[in-house]
């Protein structure tokens, strides 16, 4: 099996990347969308998150109100310490369950990983893909297709890695600036080179 990390900054398209790597059969192992779903109504992440932190964190429906439990946390470094020893082992044990879902030696299994650069996590994969776009592109994906002011977009890119620094990591690179149907046949030719560095594993 080849572990492989899949990182990008913000509007770069890496869910777009993940999107199609899924579709050509790698098992993706989504970390963000794994601690989503560990706290869904009904789940054991759930109650322990309540049990912690008060009912006062539900929204009327039952679901975790985020933002509350948002501003509960980021303020309190001791708080934050609490969630993530709820959180983590369950994201932990769930992205362990996906990886031994993978069927065969040769399987592709993508962790998609949004801050693998900016907490230094390139050791954990047998190899580190990049999507890559410019600060220009990412500004404007971001203003043009999620609503963001212009200088929200950019300060919350000038929170994460540089372009640099990501790209130091990579052992491919996807470069995402131009139209969509660019990005399709280097993800296809990246997925290529994925699974021959799986069958020679």
């Amino acid at each position: 099996m080849l572990k492989v990390g899949l990182t990008g900054g913000i509007g770069a398209g890496k869910s777009e990347v993940s999107r199609l790597l899924a579709s050509y059969g790698a098992v993706i192992v989504d970390a963000d969308k794994i601690a989503r779903e560990v706290v869904e109504p009904g789940t054991p992440g759930l109650a322990a998150v309540v049990a912690e932190f008060g009912p006062e964190i539900l929204t009327g429906d039952g679901t975790l109100d985020r933002p509350k439990l948002g501003g509960i946390v980021f303020n309190d470094p001791e708080r934050l310490r609490a969630l993530n020893a709820i959180v983590h082992p369950l994201v932990g044990a769930r992205s362990a369950e996906l990886e031994a879902s993978a069927r065969g030696e040769d399987a592709v299994v993508v962790h998609d990983v949004p801050l693998l650069a900016e907490n230094g996590l390139s050791k954990l994969y047998d190899l580190v893909v990049v999507v890559d776009a410019s600060t220009e592109t990412r500004t404007d994906r971001l203003v043009r297709l999620r609503g963001m002011a212009e200088d929200e977009a950019r300060s919350r890119m000038a929170a994460q890695a540089t372009r640099e620094q990501r790209l130091a990591v990579a052992d491919l690179v996807i470069d995402n600036d131009g139209p969509l149907d660019a990005l399709e046949p280097q993800v296809r030719k990246v997925w290529q080179k994925l699974r021959e560095r799986a069958a020679a594993h």
